[in-house]
C-alpha cells in the first residue's frame, strides 16, 4: 500500500477510535454530573439504580449520557472492524451490536416507576439492561487478544476488565439466587445501586482499553492483502 494511502486509512481508523473515546468520556462525565446536580436529590446512589434519574427532571441528561455511550461504543467495534482486526459478521460485532441496542433501548422505554406500578416499558428496559451488561464483556474477552496481539500486559489488563465487569453482574445473580432460596428480595439483598454503578464503570473502562488498543495498533503496521485474507505485517 502507497505511503499515502497508508495514511488515508490509518487517520480514518484512528477517527474512529477518537470519536469512540469522546463518546465514552463525555457520557461519563454527563452521568457523573447527574450526582452532584440538584437532579440527585431524593436519588440514593448506594440504593437506587442509575435509571431513576430518567424519572425525574434529570431524563434529558440521562438520555444524552447513555447515547453519548452509545454511539462511542459503536464507533469503537466500528473501527476494530476498518482496522481489519474483527470480522464484520463476528461474535465480537455481534455481542457489540447487542450492547449498543441495549444502550438505545434503555433510553427509549424508561425503568418501572414503582410508585405507580409495573409497565410493560420497565420490563424492556430492565431486560436491556440486563443484554447490554453481559453482551459487553463477552465482546471485549473476546477481541482483546486481536486488539492486543503483542502486548500480553495490555491483553491482560482488557480482559481483567471484561471478567470484573461479569463478577458484578454475578453480584446480582447471587442476590436474586439468595431470593429464591427464601431470603430477602434480591433488590435489597445488595447495595444495588452502588453495583450497578461499579458495573457500567467498569464496562466503559473495557471498551476504552479496545479503543485505546485500535490507536495502539496503527503503529508501525500496514495492511496488506493476502490469498486468504488480510494480514497486518510490521512496516
Amino acid at each position: 500500500m502507497p505511503g499515502g494511502e497508508r495514511m488515508g486509512e490509518t487517520n480514518r481508523v484512528n477517527a474512529f477510535a477518537v470519536a469512540g473515546l469522546a463518546g465514552l468520556a463525555c457520557g461519563a462525565v454527563l452521568m457523573a454530573l447527574l450526582h452532584v446536580l440538584p437532579y440527585a436529590h431524593g436519588v440514593d446512589p448506594v440504593r437506587r439504580t442509575i435509571s431513576e434519574y430518567a424519572l425525574g427532571p434529570g431524563k434529558w441528561l440521562f438520555d444524552v449520557a447513555v447515547l453519548l455511550v452509545a454511539l462511542g461504543s459503536a464507533a469503537v467495534f466500528g473501527g476494530l472492524v476498518r482496522h481489519g482486526v474483527v470480522r464484520a459478521r463476528s461474535a465480537v460485532t455481534g455481542f457489540g451490536a447487542l450492547w449498543t441496542a441495549g444502550l438505545l433501548t434503555i433510553v427509549a422505554f424508561e425503568k418501572t416507576d414503582w410508585s405507580v406500578g409495573p409497565s410493560l416499558g420497565g420490563t424492556i428496559h430492565r431486560y436491556a439492561s440486563v443484554v447490554a451488561f453481559v453482551c459487553l464483556p463477552l465482546a471485549v474477552l473476546l477481541a482483546a487478544r486481536a486488539v492486543h496481539p503483542h502486548s500480553p500486559v495490555r491483553r491482560r489488563l482488557t480482559r481483567a476488565l471484561a471478567v470484573t465487569s461479569l463478577l458484578w453482574f454475578g453480584v446480582i445473580l447471587g442476590a436474586v439466587a439468595v431470593m429464591l432460596a427464601g431470603g430477602p428480595p434480591w433488590w435489597r439483598a445488595i447495595p444495588l445501586g452502588l453495583v450497578e454503578r461499579a458495573l457500567a464503570l467498569n464496562e466503559v473502562l473495557a471498551i476504552t482499553a479496545l479503543a485505546l488498543g485500535t490507536l495502539r495498533g496503527r503503529t508501525g503496521m500496514m495492511d496488506v492483502t493476502a490469498r486468504r485474507g488480510r494480514l497486518r505485517v510490521p512496516c
